[in-house]
């Protein structure tokens, strides 16, 4: 006799997962070799890569670790059976496109799955895990910085992962802990060793710790109501039946911090620019570090430096976007770079790789974190925090609002000039905040909630379709791109 299938019997969620991941994967890999040149930053990543393997010395602006990593790509890719009929010399040696690329694509894919892990310790509700999922492989801009030569899907997913081995640090006790948070520790020096905007998903986690500091000695100072925050807390984890990461903040000590949050990220910063200067001695590291510091306080700002130059409350609302490639083509087969160029006006077919988010999820995202800045601060005027314990939901909007915060604010004092990639760490907690609300509704009593939620799951998936041309670099007629630029900023 079968038995017979029941939701208990099917693992839905695993399922789930891999079937995300699979579509992440197949999306960054289809076409992957499309433009045989170097697009937007390829002319400086794949270049320095392919620096390190031919040993030829270079000034780099930023640190070096993401080019390691795709100098490790270009040498595998190039062992490939495969993907190797198309080659330019445009890194310096005859590489072909997917050498250079297939690295990121294969990283950019498990971004969804790290974003899932965050979602699941923050709340151990998998439905909560999967839309998180879902939403950010749904995301424009991470496919297309997944399946080119760039380095800032190297700095998300490691600071990411440093975010989601802190929450498992915290959830954890004695030895896990220690364990957890030197890993959380190597993830985001690592981070900021792509570029040194890695350290804001470092600060998001000092802020939290801090913030809980905070409210437990403003609970003390309330007459002794900190007794009564060990119950609440308690009462909290038995409605969850787990232990939340947020009860456990205030026991990381001042200790655990500077050796895993301050000592094992220098250490690791400071180990991954050997192999660089190894192949250039000078500057040494010091200097270094002053080079690249200087090298950015002389960019600039502004469309004479760079006519996709962005300020950093432009972002939440995805005002500019970047064309990453864009040319023009007699036809849909014939396919760019054409050398020589096409005369003006020749041209019917576009090509068009836009740096883009999903602007239904962006702008959704956007509401989201103000809805739940709005939330928290309605109840820390209540007295949350202060005079009693934050309750479960509050704690996640604060940990969303506080990183969101940490990769967003310290943009505002930065004076060289500035790109929508730039809030990508931000982006991701704002769709944890979106995902988190819709997940909310899903599983409200109330039909009409339910169905909204629906609804934004399906307009989010139907924006991802709708602009998928312009991810993925696909042929357009110029009507078919226009209805695509619903803003003119967007061009």
């Amino acid at each position: 006799m079968f038995q017979q299938l029941n939701k208990q019997s099917i693992p839905w969620f695993t399922i789930a997962i891999i079937g995300i991941f699979i579509f992440s994967v197949s999306l960054r890999f289809w076409g992957l070799g499309r433009f045989n040149t170097l697009v937007f930053d390829e002319v400086y990543y794949a270049k320095f890569a392919n620096n390190y393997l031919t040993r030829t010395p270079f000034f780099n602006a930023h640190p070096p670790l993401s080019q390691y990593i795709i100098a490790i790509g270009i040498w595998l890719g190039s062992h490939f059976p495969f993907g190797n009929d198309t080659v330019n010399g445009l890194t310096g040696s005859l590489r072909s496109p997917i050498s250079y690329r297939w690295i990121n694509a294969l990283t950019g894919s498990f971004i969804p799955l790290v974003v899932a892990g965050i979602a699941y310790q923050l709340t151990h509700r998998r439905s909560y895990a999967l839309i998180a999922a879902l939403f950010t492989a749904a995301d424009g801009l991470f496919l297309v910085e997944s399946r080119y030569a760039l380095n800032n899907i190297y700095l998300v997913i490691l600071g990411l992962l440093g975010q989601w081995y802190f929450l498992l640090a915290v959830s954890n006790k004695g030895y896990k802990r220690w364990l957890w948070l030197a890993f959380a520790g190597v993830w985001f020096g690592a981070s900021a060793s792509i570029k040194w905007n890695g350290l804001w998903f470092m600060l998001g986690a000092y802020m939290l710790w801090g913030s809980a500091w905070l409210m437990r000695w403003a609970r003390l100072a309330n007459k002794g109501q900190d007794s009564a925050a060990s119950h609440q807390d308690a009462q909290n984890a038995t409605l969850s039946n787990k232990k939340m990461p947020w009860q456990n903040l205030t026991q990381l000590n001042l200790l655990h911090i500077i050796v895993n949050l301050g000592i094992i990220p220098v250490l690791i910063y400071s180990l991954i620019w050997i192999p660089h200067l190894k192949l250039n001695p000078t500057p040494d590291f010091w200097d270094m570090q002053n080079e690249i510091l200087h090298y950015h306080e002389r960019i600039g700002n502004g469309p004479k430096v760079h006519p996709y130059c962005s300020n950093w409350y432009t972002w939440p609302l995805m005002l500019r976007p970047i064309a990453y490639f864009y040319e023009k083509s007699r036809s849909a087969t014939e396919m760019p770079p054409l050398l020589p160029p096409l005369p003006p006006g020749t041209g019917k077919v576009i090509f068009d790789v836009h740096a883009i988010g999903n602007p239904i999820l962006w702008w959704l995202s956007t509401a989201a974190i103000l809805i739940l800045i709005l939330q928290l601060a309605h109840t820390f005027l209540q007295g949350g925090g202060g005079k009693y314990p934050l309750k479960p939901s509050s704690w996640i909007g604060l940990y969303l609002i506080i990183n969101y915060a940490a990769n967003l604010l310290p943009w505002v004092r930065v004076t060289r000039c500035t790109f929508i990639y730039h809030y990508m760490g931000s982006s991701v907690f704002a769709t944890l905040a979106l995902a988190w609300i819709i997940d909310q509704w899903l599983q409200s009593p109330k039909p009409i909630l339910k169905k909204t939620g629906i609804t934004v799951i399906f307009l989010v998936l139907l924006a991802f379709v709708f602009w998928m041309p312009i991810y993925l670099g696909l042929p357009l007629d110029q009507q078919a791109y226009q209805i695509r630029m619903w803003l003119q900023s967007w061009i």
